[in-house]
């Protein structure tokens, strides 16, 4: 009997045995099932996220590449715009011989969000539409889907070149005489009564003579002084002010400006005077009152106010709307009221036609005197003339693509 038992709990131990042994192996398989699964989620998220990023870099090159596009279109159909306003001219022509005037450039880069809206998004093409009175749904191949393009013409004619510093003498004078104009105006006197960042002080004279002397090519210090400018206007050598400074000095260029923002290199030119004659608004590139581009004579017809109150001050530094601020004011205020009724058409024939009108006389020249202007005396009416013109030769055109992300 006790054999039988000794028999029976042998089997019963080795059953035992091999059902941990199988509950051992079901675990490891379960362990090891549970760990696959795992490693493949891992592989399986870490091949999503790479396929989405992917996705993502591939969409977005392609929308880039068809932005750029769109702004390339946008800068040909400037070109385009401003090449065919001749034409335009032409056909307006009849009118102006009627009233036995020359038909004056028309600023036509001044509407371009209208005028090439028919190539533009559905919202430019509506403003075309309102702006022509054409339906430009009924034309083929025209606008852009899924995106637009944002476009300003900026009339560089319609600003003081600063690389006329770069010319000859003829032209640093005129320079010369246009910023003390700008910079005229007593309302600017704070600007030039507060010390600069290194704690200079910089009055109008020493400025002007700067950016001249940045852009010139000779070692004289150019003199700003109005009432000394000759020929000869050098008043002595330029000195090391530039190699004396006590971090990171450099010399001057002596050479003509490659971009505005090299006018920051030029010493008196700190943040306020940037802000007040360089570029007022950045956000805004027609506004600014200088540029380093352009003919050198400044379109009347389509320089803002600012810009008009220098050049005038000019060619009659004495006249009281450049040594009243409140006569400055009545100008600018005129300027900007006049631009208004006439919704950007040009003012002026010729430069004869703003030099009269400066004067109190021709048809806008009582207008200005019943705002309370004083007439203006040009020290040369011949001299001021040659500074000034009606027409634009030289733009900038700012163009930006904007594609619809992820539509194809």
């Amino acid at each position: 009997m006790s054999s039988v038992g000794f028999d029976r709990s042998s089997r019963r131990s080795r059953r035992l045995t091999r059902a941990k042994a199988r509950a051992r192996e079901r675990g490891i398989a379960l362990v090891m099932v549970l760990g696959a699964i795992a490693v493949l989620t891992v592989m399986l998220a870490e091949f999503q996220d790479e396929t989405s990023a992917e996705a993502a870099s591939a969409t977005a090159e392609r929308d880039s590449v068809q932005a750029e596009y769109m702004a390339r279109s946008a800068v040909n159909l400037s070109r385009l715009l401003i090449a065919t306003e001749p034409t335009i001219r032409g056909a307006i022509a009849p009118l102006f011989m009627m009233m036995k005037k020359t038909p004056p450039q028309l600023p036509v880069w001044e509407f371009s969000d209208r005028i090439l809206g028919a190539f533009n998004d559905e919202e430019g093409s509506k403003d075309f539409s309102a702006t022509i009175g054409v339906d430009a749904k009924t034309g083929k191949n025209l606008g852009i889907k899924d995106g637009r393009f944002e476009l300003v013409i900026v009339d560089e004619d319609a600003k003081i070149n600063v690389n006329l510093g770069a010319a000859n003498d003829i032209a640093h004078i005129r320079l010369a005489q246009e910023l003390m104009g700008l910079m005229l105006p007593p309302q600017y006197n704070t600007i030039f009564e507060q010390k600069d960042g290194t704690g200079q002080f910089h009055d109008r004279l020493s400025i002007c003579s700067a950016i001249i002397d940045w852009g010139d090519q000779d070692e004289q210090l150019f003199n700003c002084d109005l009432s000394k400018l000759t020929g000869a206007s050098s008043s002595g050598v330029e000195d090391a002010f530039y190699q004396l400074l006590p971090t990171r000095p450099y010399r001057r260029k002596n050479g003509p400006y490659d971009s505005l923002d090299e006018l920051h290199m030029v010493r008196g030119v700190g943040e306020d005077f940037w802000a007040t004659f360089v570029d007022p608004d950045p956000t805004n590139p027609k506004k600014r009152p200088m540029t380093v581009w352009g003919t050198g004579r400044v379109n009347v017809n389509t320089a803002n106010a600012q810009t008009l109150l220098g050049v005038v001050c000019a060619g009659a530094p004495d006249a009281q709307i450049c040594i009243d601020a409140t006569q400055a004011q009545t100008f600018l205020m005129g300027v900007t009221m006049a631009r208004g009724l006439t919704m950007g058409a040009p003012l002026f024939g010729s430069p004869n036609d703003f030099i009269q009108t400066m004067t109190g006389k021709g048809q806008l020249g009582p207008v200005l005197a019943a705002f309370g202007m004083k007439p203006v005396a040009f020290k040369s009416e011949s001299e001021f003339g040659k500074s000034i013109a009606t027409e634009s030769k030289v733009f900038s055109v700012y163009a930006v693509g904007v594609k619809k992300s992820g539509l194809k």
